[in-house]
């Protein structure tokens, strides 16, 4: 990088690798595709999750030799886990606290020698080498450190500097006498008393030693000029005044937003970096709006930390959890709906069983799926065919019940909304859904739309259907796949299962007849087991009904 004359080499941002491994294809396929963070790397496939860890060992190799090759860490980079906000560790190894409380500003810094070091996570599907700090390495946990740069040399003085700065040596070094704020890669200010200057050497690769000037440190002169022209950047589509305080905050969100428009360049997502970023953002920009008092900055702080929570739960959603072992070697799922959205499928299903005019499982199946069409305005579009695939033979009693409650409005009479078709569909009105009405459901029209799926495959599952099992059987099976964690049980793990009562009211049933349709549910292979003693339902789903699964 170019610099003006007389001023310290400029230093670069630390160099990062990253290899995954994530699931490829279909859960039950077992295959597994190996990416790396560089774009010269073209993913990989294998059959199976060895193979794939096999070969991203190689791959970290391959790459750690040509580092090696290009003369190794560089010291003169910035570092690399503080780029990614210093996520990579927990604070609290570098404060010394144990109660988890976020510290103070400024009392947690990067500084020492620059290293090159590799670790991996512990459930073996990511690895990632990285030019950081030495003290950032010694708190990331399972870190290896493979190589220490050499100090970087500063850049040198041009030629007369030395007789026409008056006062200062040389080489173009700011005197020594006072205190000097040595800014490192976390960009926070250090003061350095006059007596730690001898020792800073000797210091300098201790990770303790945060007050200690780190090779390639910049300096800046009390009371002087600025050595260079400070930074602005955009960010969000707004600019980042040059002179924002505190000069760490200015830093922040331009870096910030060279690393938003940086992603967008990639050749595949990574959501997890994004989620990231997104939560910087979030924190950047809530101190902005502290400082500037600026009421829209606040809102795009709550907009990013809520972008970051749906990313994650995408993420989650993408690559599911693992079954059967902590190890992560087990298939993996993916989920129809994400943890927020079931979340709101089982909203809906309180609502129903609170709602439905008569305690029925044909009605609360109809008052369901008349509840899904007309969730977000009161009023849904609806064929024949859907309600004769929901209620069978019941379809047009249930119906007339349901008009003659009130509860169900039709332009026309039963038997026509029974033969309307898809290209004439029937507009039906639930009252007590019309937006004039207080609001049950606050998910979007996507959720909506995602829920709305979820229920019509929960309850039109083929074997289900081969099985000709009736609405009350039908509302269970849909009742426990909302209501199961991510390995497939049923209920909160402290509450060992679900309410008997709560089952048995939402399937319109007795709490003693809940046993015989748990039966017809395992014998259909949507439930592996159940049990009905002392109040609870226990079980777990099929493997092939997880992805219905609720999250708890």
């Amino acid at each position: 990088m170019t610099v003006e004359a007389g001023t310290q080499q400029e230093r670069v941002a630390g160099r990062v690798w990253a290899v995954r491994l994530d699931a490829h294809g279909r859960p039950s396929a077992g295959t597994v595709r190996l990416s790396c963070s560089r774009p010269a790397c073209a993913d990989q496939h294998f059959s199976s999750t060895p193979a794939g860890r096999k070969a991203a060992v190689e791959h970290v190799n391959m790459h750690l030799a040509r580092i090696r090759a290009d003369g190794g860490p560089r010291g003169e980079a910035w570092c690399g886990c503080r780029a990614a906000d210093c996520a990579w560790h927990t604070s609290d190894v570098l404060t010394g606290r144990r109660d988890g409380a976020r510290p103070a500003e400024g009392t947690v810094r990067c500084g020492g020698p620059v290293v090159l070091m590799v670790h991996a996570n512990r459930a073996g599907r990511l690895w990632r080498i990285a030019e950081t700090c030495v003290r950032c390495a010694a708190a990331i946990p399972d870190c290896r450190v493979l190589d220490t740069a050499p100090p970087p040399r500063p850049a040198p003085a041009p030629i007369g500097a030395g007789r026409e700065a008056a006062g200062k040596p040389e080489t173009g070094r700011e005197p020594t006498g006072g205190n000097v704020a040595a800014v490192f890669s976390d960009h926070a200010p250090s003061p350095l008393p006059p007596s730690a200057s001898a020792s800073a050497s000797a210091d300098a690769s201790s990770p303790a030693a945060g007050s200690a000037v780190t090779p390639g440190a910049r300096t800046a002169s009390p009371g002087g000029a600025p050595q260079r022209a400070k930074r602005w950047g955009k960010i969000a589509q707004r600019t980042v005044p040059h002179d924002l305080q505190p000069d760490v905050l200015r830093v922040e969100l331009t870096e910030l937003g060279d690393a938003f428009r940086a992603y967008q360049q990639r050749a595949e997502p990574d959501l997890v970096v994004l989620a990231e970023l997104h939560e910087r953002k979030a924190r950047a920009f809530a101190l902005w709006a502290d400082v500037t008092g600026d009421g829209t900055l606040r809102h795009e702080a709550h907009r990013a930390r809520k972008a970051a929570q749906t990313t994650l739960e995408m993420h989650e959603n993408r690559v599911g959890g693992p079954i059967g072992t902590a190890s992560g070697n087990g298939p993996v799922v993916e989920r129809l709906l994400t943890r927020q959205q079931a979340v709101h499928a089982r909203t809906v299903l309180g609502h129903v069983q609170d709602h439905a005019p008569h305690p029925e499982a044909e009605v609360h199946l109809a008052v369901l799926l008349l509840t899904l069409r007309a969730a977000r305005a009161g009023i849904g579009n609806i064929t024949g065919q859907d309600l004769t695939a929901w209620l069978q033979g019941d379809a047009e009693r249930v119906l007339e019940q349901l008009v003659a409650a009130d509860w169900l409005r039709l332009p026309g009479t039963v038997t026509e909304a029974l033969a309307s078709r898809p290209e004439d569909p029937t507009a039906v009105t639930v009252p007590t859904l019309l937006p004039e009405q207080p609001r049950p459901f606050v998910f979007g029209k996507t959720t909506h739309s995602k829920i709305s799926g979820w229920a019509q495959k929960a309850v039109g599952d083929r074997k289900i259907r081969k099985k000709k099992l009736g609405a009350a059987t039908r509302l269970l099976a849909l009742y426990s796949a909302a209501h199961t964690r991510p390995d497939g049980r049923l209920g909160h793990a402290e509450d060992d299962g679900l309410d008997l009562d709560k089952a048995a009211a939402f399937c319109a049933l007795q709490p003693e007849e809940i046993t015989g349709h748990a039966e017809l549910l395992i014998a259909a292979d949507w439930l592996a087991e159940a049990d009905t003693t002392g109040g609870r339902l226990r079980g777990q789903l099929t493997e092939r009904v997880l992805p219905l699964g609720g999250l708890l």
